[in-house]
């Protein structure tokens, strides 16, 4: 209570001109903000004593307020004061003509305000802005800011800033040669700061009017406002003259104590003195008092200096963060982004593959089974370039984690040789795989992104290399006690990279080069998303090249042995539907897409299963409401309410209905509101029919049991 009591006295004191006062209640209240350890409000409390420190001509006090401001509020997370210290740092900037900077400033607190829902006080930003503009005779750009000055300031009843937005609209419509209108927009400026006793933009209009009659070579008229615009002015100087801080005044005083001393010492020097005693005093005297002179004079220059590096590192360091914030901004913008055009190309997606999978299941003519697995092919390899943008863009946000489990490497290594051999076959190309005798065979680690590894990095070779032969090969590196070092060796002898190439080859979209992209096909993905899960692994990659004669990759990756046994793969579920009994099954559809309900109502009447359908949230939750059903596959983007809302409304009276969602969102930022939502499960469009057998029959078979017991 007391801190805002100060504040509150400050603010009056700082209305009539008592800036000394209001600077001291404000340091009071950091005070006492600081013995309670209130950052929050420790930031805001710099931002009002910076404000008056600009007034009182302390710029680059009011800099270092404000930059201790700026880390509170980041620290505290108080975004609106954050904005309103870059807006008083604008202004700041602005009076010290370093315009784009004041200009970065104002933008940055327009961004928060924004982002906060604070429209009321971006008028107080855009005015500033107009005021730069029009110094820097961009009167285009200055009239659209102050035209949004003016909607907002009465939108608000904000007097002040509507009054001096019309003084400010009559500067440059008089720049633009329209002195009716600048004279009408000034005056309009004066009536309103005249009508509510504002000083600082009556002295304003004043000056504006006294221009503006000078251009119309009214000079009666401009050197009656240009007198009332002194007599103002220098009353306002005054009044904050006598409200200097003390170290001001002290200044004055020690300016006026020099002067006296440079007159005493002339005197000295005239004096003639009496003995050799007191001439060698007075002389001692003289260069005792010079150097302490010069001494006082080098102090002082040093202090300057160290201020002004301060001062030039805190705005470094403000410049860092601003920067800092527009990239996180950037970041979000793309992830955004991403999350918006994946979900686009996979809702189209879903009905490509959904329609040709049904198509090739339902015996087509010996002529159309080509284009039909041309169409699925061509499905499939955009899928999987999609899912390897949204994997780069997870490794390069650093939301990959590690999944360590014990397995049996040399194992896995065999059944990734395995599942890749078809296409090696069809390039005519063998397979040799070579494991280390010394080296363990069990091992605990992230057993998938190993995996994905070596897909990649195995399948490029066989892309590149035919009528050839391949080498994996696994080696020990070094070991400590059980953590070990292994090395993996992809060996090929394919068409080789060249060397100027090879510096490249681990970028996002790289490849040889582009008639190589049109010949082999592929993206140049593969190998940037191998790079981002070894550095995930904490090991290391590296090439070795040759054009025309082969390619070996090496990657190192620490492991540690397992002695545990490896547990055995659980047995599949697939086609273990028909053990159940499905006849009562119920499944709600939720789906907009008139495609997608058809191709989800065939896959489950192709499972036997039936379903209804509805096309909106507000149906899904009336249906559910109605009638009993065992699973609701929800899509997530609908008309009217979403799936995400439908759910939570579903959850308020039916907790125990099992709720999927099917959507083509994937990106890893939306997860968590499908928990908070409610959903059992999420089902990413376009979907693998054994993926979505398998979900289901979990759910149902655990339903028959729940049943049974009770």
């Amino acid at each position: 209570m007391r801190i805002q009591n100060y504040i509150t006295q400050s603010g009056f004191e700082t209305e009539r001109g008592d800036y000394y006062n209001a600077k001291e209640n404000l340091e009071k209240a950091l005070t006492l903000a600081k013995q309670i350890n209130d950052k929050k409000r420790q930031g805001s409390i710099y931002t009002k004593i910076a404000k008056v420190q600009f007034i009182v001509e302390e710029p680059e006090n009011a800099l270092v307020s404000l930059t201790k401001a700026s880390e509170l509020q980041r620290e505290t997370n108080d975004y609106a004061n954050l904005a309103i210290t870059y807006n008083v740092r604008g202004i700041l900037y602005t009076s010290k003509k370093e315009y784009q900077t004041a200009l970065e400033y104002f933008n940055s607190a327009k961004s928060r305000f924004e982002e906060e829902g604070l429209e009321r006080l971006i008028s107080d930003v855009s005015l500033n802005e107009a005021k730069v503009y029009i110094q820097l005779k961009d009167y285009k750009t200055a009239k659209a800011m102050l035209e949004k000055t003016i909607i907002l300031a009465k939108k608000y009843n904000q007097v002040g800033i509507l009054s001096s937005a019309y003084i400010n609209s009559g500067k440059f419509q008089q720049k633009l040669g329209n002195s009716s209108l600048a004279l009408s927009l000034a005056k309009q400026g004066l009536e309103l700061a005249e009508r509510n006793n504002i000083p600082e933009y009556i002295t304003d209009s004043y000056l504006t009017l006294s221009d503006i009659y000078q251009e119309n070579e009214d000079y009666k008229l401009a050197n009656e406002y240009l007198r009332k615009h002194i007599s103002l002015s220098d009353s306002l100087l005054n009044i904050k003259r006598e409200n200097l801080s003390p170290e001001r005044k002290s200044q004055f005083i020690n300016e006026y104590k020099d002067s006296e001393f440079k007159q005493m010492e002339v005197k000295l020097e005239e004096a003639d003195a009496s003995n050799n005693l007191t001439r060698i005093t007075t002389i001692l005297s003289i260069a005792l008092i010079t150097i302490l002179s010069l001494l006082t004079l080098s102090l002082y220059k040093n202090n300057n200096i160290r201020l002004k590096t301060n001062n030039m590192l805190h705005k470094k360091n403000d410049e860092l963060i601003v920067a800092k914030e527009k990239a996180e901004l950037a970041s979000k913008t793309k992830a955004n982004f991403l999350s918006t055009v994946t979900h686009e190309l996979r809702t189209p997606l879903y009905a490509v593959t959904g329609l040709t999978n049904m198509l090739l299941d339902e015996e087509p003519k010996p002529d159309q089974l080509p284009h039909l697995k041309s169409l699925k092919f061509s499905g499939d390899y955009l899928l999987t370039f999609i899912n390897d943008i949204l994997q780069i863009n997870k490794i390069e946000a650093n939301k990959v984690e590690l999944d360590p489990e014990v397995f049996n490497l040399k194992k896995k290594v065999e059944n990734v040789i395995s599942a890749l051999s078809n296409s090696a076959s069809d390039n005519n190309t063998k397979l040799h795989y070579e494991y280390d005798d010394g080296l363990p065979t069990t091992f605990m680690a992230d057993q998938l992104k190993i995996s994905q590894i070596l897909i990649n990095l195995i399948g490029n070779a066989i892309k590149f290399t035919k009528d050839g032969d391949i080498w994996v090969r696994l080696k020990k590196l070094n070991q400590t006690k059980d953590n070990y070092t292994i090395r993996f060796e992809i060996e090929d002898n394919g068409i080789g990279i060249t060397r100027e190439k090879q510096e490249h080859m681990f970028e996002s979209f790289s490849q040889g080069s582009i008639q190589i992209n049109r010949k082999y096909g592929g993206t140049g993905l593969g190998l940037s998303i191998v790079k981002g899960l070894i550095d995930i692994l904490k090991g290391k990659i590296y090439l070795k090249s040759e054009l025309g004669k082969g390619s070996s990759f090496f990657f190192e990756i620490p492991m540690t042995f397992a002695t545990e046994p490896v547990i055995s793969e659980k047995p599949k579920t697939l086609n273990k539907l028909n053990a159940l009994d499905l006849t009562n099954i119920k499944i709600l559809v939720v789906e907009d897409n008139k495609i997608n309900q058809m191709i989800t109502r065939k896959i489950l009447n192709k499972m036997n299963l039936y379903c209804d359908v509805v096309d909106n949230g507000e149906d899904a939750v009336e249906r559910v409401k109605e009638e009993q059903y065992d699973i609701v596959l929800m899509d997530i983007h609908m008309p009217g309410i979403s799936g995400l809302e439908a759910t939570k409304i579903i959850r308020t009276f039916d907790k125990e209905l099992t709720i999927f969602a099917l959507t083509a969102v994937t990106i890893e930022d939306k997860m968590h509101e499908f928990d908070e939502a409610g959903f059992d499960d999420i089902i990413s469009k376009p979907f693998k029919q054994e993926d979505f057998e398998k979900k289901l029959y979990n759910v149902l078979k655990k339903n028959k049991k729940s049943s049974t017991s009770i």
